[in-house]
């Protein structure tokens, strides 16, 4: 399919398809274009630049069309031209009026007479032809010429009737510009000057069409551009729907619901009719599945030596004919190319294909055969080209003859001897015996191949055999590095280390061979051997740093740091591009390598190189968290140890090098780390806080006290200091110095915060009246502090006093309207001490002062769903999806609510909504688990921990699953895990670890008793 563009006298362009390409006709073309506008294909003109497409019969290739090019039509202007009429007779003109000027007698030489009325005398007959006299279709006579007056004799006569007859006459001269008509000029000579103003013409024809090129080509753009949005391909309809494709997951895959074929439900049931089987085919079936172990009885009767004819299957020979046929042109096709009647073979491709050949049919013995002489031309054309005898080689082989192949690449050998792959092919199709005796003439012939050589030591079984072909070779080839390097790994040390001497005689400008000889040689002797690769290689920064991991693995650690800055200097004169990054990787290296000493001097030595020294600070710690990423925690360490030297006071750097220590170091070196941080630090906080809770969690509760009391002396009014010595007593068991700490702080003008830690020591103790004291002076400080009031509240729960709990938090709803837990307790007394309607009542006015709240309407759904009212929870869960669409919560809550056939519907949907939120992941993960899809359940639960890993019900469900399904060392790295993310939020999680009989539990133990409440409440549900 081709398309070209036609450009009409109108202005219109018109974009025509040609099926054939640039081989369509001129002819076809024009059809094409009458088609479309109308105009007869006899009188379009089609113009390629200057060129007329006059031949109809041509191709457009033969004019040199190409897809897209503008095509000029030109309709030729007749002049005095009209369309045919019926001829009429020659008597016609007596009956209508004489033209202007018209002197009878005129034509015959007559001289006229004048009257009075006359202006002027008679003329004589002009010498040009006069066009009003002319008749329709045919020339005016020429004065003087024969013909004139009633001269013509009869045989004139009859050609000018019979062109009145036509309507045109044949002899006329045609021109390209005037069409039929004669012209003015019909009868001039045409000299020089004339092609010479017909040349300007054509330069002025030109330049003009190359001023209008660009408004041209500009309309003809818009024209396609329209004309391709106004029909546009069906891949590109769908581009963007198949675009969206690549974003799908397997899990969306699966996700997405079934659709059954209802089409049926329309279709008219056909009437179907059955006929009995004939016992003939049931007897036939029957034989072919038996299996028969006796002789038919004619059988027998021949001596079990003939096959009854009944038995024997007819074969269609025709259906295998054509089958032969079809699969024999499918494979011609692939080994051959048409190009102007003959048949190319490409001999190197052939090669991969024949590897892969396996003959299974008559067909590709035949394709064989014509692939033989396919190959057969190619190497009689060109018998000096390796691979066409590698390929016949092939060919035979694959086809069972592996005599002829060998013979075929035998004169190969004696075509090409200087081809050093048609030797090793010789070599793989040799017998044994004879592959050694191959490959000796082969190396003979090229004895600089180092393939041939090479695979004439693998031929060898013994190394010492090997080994003497491997030096033979060396004789002929003193510096090729793969020979070395393969006669040295056959070689023992002493030997190994002869021979690398010698190969770096030969070789000096191989790194690998002075590296190699250096590992071989003593302390001593490698320092000299370094010394002589850099002055032979002084370029090469692998020497120096091979000559540092020398001086670390020999003890001389000051010398590494000495060597590597000896490097860059020198690499620097030499004109070498110190390259970052190169360096960093060739740190990693030294530290896998476990040279950790040569890997810190080359990050000091080389992280400053190329960076401004704004950048240092930003560069360096991301520098750092790559090298972590990869696991190369030395190299990072090395990053931070430079990154605080230079920066001592940056208390961000600290931090992440206190994390990573923290990470993979040691509790030694964590401290030795922060000991220093706050030395230079001494304002920052969390330093000293990470400082003691370290020495807390090591079971050194004096060393914490003792850094605590240095951090008070160093920031003597912090708040986080203060309640993190609370911390420390209250979590050893001693709640009376805990006590004491905060009446220090609340006489310090402590925060809301010292506060509620000290109503929380008090109800750990039991002591109502001071809790309650505490919590009202409190309030009284901080009103609008809402945790207070809802201590308070709770605290009137636990005492029974369901008045004074309503209010208590009715007061604190007016201090703090915008508290979602204030409400929720408020609900939940309300629903315990007076049902539902109140309940309803306060959290429809909860989510009025607090719109578009998921946690407000899932408490009220709960609170519906509690008090048996489905219906109107189910309503209720409807309008929070409406208002909070994107809330996670409440799609996993409605993933729950739905009947069981559509929660995977519903969970698409949630999904869809809000694809990584944990709690639709996690509900998810709940709907494989019912479905006992294990491994797709662990999957879904995995995504939910690492998205929210401070979310303890996620921990629960994962340990819970593991419990059911998981081994003791899964259960164990679950359970690691979650006490290294310390989780601190979620429903079930908060309920548990805030009860006071949980106070001091560690999170082992309360991720054990969620996983109970979690167990009750499924149980519920299912009774439910």
């Amino acid at each position: 399919m081709m398309q070209v563009f036609v450009n009409c006298l109108s202005g219109r362009i018109l974009c025509v398809d040609l099926p054939d390409g640039v081989f369509t006709d001129v002819r076809t073309l024009k059809d094409a274009v009458e088609k479309r506008e109308g105009i007869p294909a006899s009188v379009q003109k089609l113009f390629l630049g200057t060129r007329c497409l006059s031949e109809d019969s041509c191709t457009l290739s033969h004019y040199g069309v190409l897809p897209g090019v503008d095509i000029n039509l030109l309709i030729p202007i007749v002049g005095g031209m009209q369309a045919p009429v019926a001829p009429r007779s020659k008597l016609d003109f007596l009956n209508t009026k004489p033209p202007p000027n018209y002197v009878a007698g005129l034509g015959r030489g007559a001289t006229g007479f004048t009257t009075r009325s006359d202006i002027g005398p008679a003329r004589a007959a002009p010498d040009l032809p006069d066009r009003s006299a002319t008749t329709i279709g045919g020339a005016a006579a020429i004065a003087g010429g024969p013909g004139r007056g009633r001269g013509k004799d009869s045989a004139e006569d009859e050609e000018e009737e019979e062109a009145e007859d036509k309507g045109y006459d044949e002899n006329q001269k045609f021109d390209e510009f005037e069409g039929n008509d004669v012209g003015l000029f019909a009868t001039a000579e045409y000299d020089e000057d004339d092609k010479e103003a017909d040349e300007i013409w054509e330069d002025i024809d030109r330049r003009m069409d190359s001023r209008r090129k660009d408004r041209r080509e500009e309309r003809l753009k818009k024209e396609i551009e329209k004309y391709r949005a106004s029909n546009p391909k069906i891949t590109e309809q769908f581009a963007n729907l198949k675009r969206k494709l690549a974003t799908m997951t397997a899990e969306e895959w699966e996700s997405i619901p079934e659709i059954g074929d209802y089409s049926l439900r329309n279709k008219k049931k056909r009437f179907e009719s059955y006929v009995p089987v004939p016992d003939t085919l049931l007897e036939r079936a029957k034989q072919e599945k038996e299996h028969v172990t006796a002789l038919d009885p004619k059988s027998r009767a021949a001596g079990g030596a003939e096959t009854p004819w009944s038995q024997t299957p007819v074969t269609d020979l025709t259906a295998i004919g054509q089958g032969r046929e079809t699969v024999l042109s499918i494979k011609l096709d692939k080994l051959s190319d048409s190009v102007s009647g003959l048949t190319v073979v490409d001999p190197k491709g052939y090669l991969t294909d024949l590897k892969s050949m396996k003959i299974t049919s008559d067909a590709e013995i035949s394709d064989i055969k014509k692939a033989r002489l396919l190959l057969k031309s190619v190497i009689q054309t060109n018998p000096k080209h390796a691979p066409g005898w590698i390929a016949a080689a092939r060919l035979e082989e694959v086809a069972g003859k592996v005599q002829a192949a060998r013979n075929f690449i035998e004169r190969g050998c004696e075509e090409c001897p200087k081809n050093e792959d048609v030797w090793l092919e010789a070599c793989r199709l040799a017998s044994p015996d004879q592959a050694k005796a191959v490959l000796a003439r082969g190396v003979k012939a090229i004895p600089n191949s180092v393939k041939l050589w090479m695979q004439a030591a693998k031929l060898e079984d013994d190394n010492v055999k090997k080994s003497r072909v491997l030096r033979k070779a060396l004789e002929h080839i003193p510096d090729s590095v793969r020979l070395w390097k393969a006669v040295v790994e056959l070689a023992n040390e002493d030997d190994a280390r002869i021979l690398l001497a010698r190969a770096t005689e030969c070789c000096p400008l191989h790194v690998e061979l002075w590296l190699a000889l250096a590992r071989l040689e003593s302390y001593e002797q490698a320092k000299k051997v370094l010394n002589r690769a850099r002055e032979m290689l002084p370029t090469e920064p692998a020497i120096w740093i091979t000559a540092a991991k020398l001086e670390e693995a020999n003890g001389n650690i000051e010398m590494v740091s000495k060597v590597i800055e000896r490097a860059i200097r020198s690499l620097q004169r030499e004109g070498v591009d110190i390259d970052r990054e190169g360096w960093m990787k060739e740190a990693e290296a030294a530290e896998r390598a476990g040279s950790v000493a040569t890997c810190q001097a080359i990050i000091r030595t080389t992280i400053g190189i190329g960076v401004e020294e704004e950048d240092r600070k930003r560069t360096w710690v991301a520098d750092a968290d790559e090298c972590k990423k990869r696991g190369s925690i030395e190299t990072a360490r090395a990053i931070y140890a430079h990154a605080l030297s230079v920066f001592k006071g940056k208390k961000s750097v600290w931090l992440k090098a206190a994390q990573l220590e923290k990470s993979h170091g040691t509790r030694e070196s964590l401290d030795s780390l922060l000991r220093r941080a706050v030395t230079y630090c001494p304002q920052a906080e969390v330093l000293w806080l990470m400082g003691a809770k370290e020495k807390w969690l090591a079971g050194e509760v004096q060393a914490a006290r003792g850094i605590l009391r240095e951090a008070f002396a160093a920031v003597p009014n912090s708040e986080e200091i203060w309640l993190a010595a609370f911390k420390l007593e209250f979590e050893n068991h001693e709640p009376e110095r805990a006590k004491a700490l905060l009446a220090k702080a609340r006489q310090g003008g402590g925060t809301e915060r010292v506060w509620m830690k000290s109503a929380i020591v008090e109800r750990e103790l039991g002591n109502v009246e001071e809790e309650k004291q505490l919590l009202e002076e409190g309030i009284g400080k901080f009103p609008n502090f809402f945790k207070l009031w809802l201590m308070l509240g709770q605290l009137e729960e636990r005492r029974g006093q369901s008045e004074a709990a309503r209010d208590v938090y009715q007061r604190g709803l007016k201090n703090c309207p915008n508290s979602i837990p204030l409400w929720l307790c408020a609900a939940h007394l309300e629903e315990k001490a007076s049902g539902l309607i109140k309940a309803r009542a306060v959290l429809t006015k909860a989510r009025l002062k607090n719109p578009q709240n998921a946690e407000l309407w899932l408490a009220a759904i709960r609170a519906e769903i509690r008090g048996g009212n489905k219906k109107e929870a189910e309503l209720l869960m409807a309008k929070a999806l409406q208002e909070c669409p994107k809330s996670g919560q409440l799609w996993a809550a409605a993933i729950e609510m739905a009947p069981r056939p559509q929660r995977k519907t519903k969970s698409v949907d949630a999904l869809t909504k809000c694809d990584n939120d944990p709690y639709v992941i996690a509900s998810v993960a709940k709907l494989f688990w019912n479905d006992r899809k294990v491994d797709k359940a662990r999957t879904w639960l995995e995504r939910a921990v690492t998205l929210a890993p401070d979310i303890g019900d996620f921990w629960a469900l994962r340990f819970k699953f593991e419990l059911q399904y998981g081994t003791e060392d899964q259960q164990q790295d679950v359970l690691k895990r979650c006490i290294a993310a310390e989780p601190r939020y979620g429903e079930v999680w908060i309920s548990v670890a805030k009860a006071v009989e949980n106070a001091h539990l560690p999170l082992e133990a309360i991720l054990k008793k969620v996983v109970v409440v979690l167990g009750k409440q499924e149980n519920a549900v299912g009774q439910a």
